[in-house]
């Protein structure tokens, strides 16, 4: 198993929606800016978070990302799984014939797979909603959305009247008052 930096990131952007738990779709900008991550490189892991169903895109104003299933059914392994196995499950990339002839790495194979298998293990253990809830435990507080943006989010500016004498509405109203 390999973890990296994208397996990192993917984490904590996992965590970051499921903290925002039912208050809608949360945009890769918001996430972004929350944890210093590209938006560009954000999308490079959400489309593979996508393919293998751990989260739900919804397009246009307001949109964003949310998860697809509840959060107590999404392991640290299936996140770290959908970005660095796309097609793969967890697991040891296969013997191949050029280790099986070369230096002694055949007789530390079962340490390593044993290894793998433990922290594949305890990856599964621990859930999204676990991580959410050791984050709030610790104080981190969940920023206040903004209203949804859309069509009808900002009111509409009433018309100006204008009574200024100089005008030349006000005046022409003037006159038509007075008939």
């Amino acid at each position: 198993m390999r973890l990296s930096t994208r397996g990192r990131f993917a984490v904590t952007a996992m965590i970051d929606i499921a903290l925002q738990g039912n208050a809608g779709p949360v945009s890769l900008a918001d996430i972004g800016q929350r944890h210093n991550i590209s938006v560009s490189y954000l999308e490079q892991l959400f489309s593979k978070l996508r393919r293998s169903k751990l989260v739900e895109s919804t397009r246009g104003p307001g949109g964003g990302y949310s998860l697809s299933r509840a959060s107590e059914t999404i392991s640290v392994a299936d996140i770290i799984g959908a970005i660095e196995f796309s097609s793969q499950k967890l697991g040891l990339a296969k013997k191949t014939p050029a280790a099986q002839e070369g230096g002694g790495e055949w007789m530390t194979q079962e340490l390593w797979a044993a290894l793998n298998s433990k922290m594949v293990e305890h990856m599964q253990s621990i859930s999204l909603r676990h991580l959410a809830s050791e984050q709030r435990a610790r104080g981190v507080k969940i920023e206040p959305r903004p209203a949804k943006r859309g069509v009808f989010a900002t009111p509409r500016p009433k018309p100006v009247q204008t009574t200024v004498p100089n005008s030349v509405f006000a005046l022409g109203r003037s006159l038509l008052g007075s008939h």
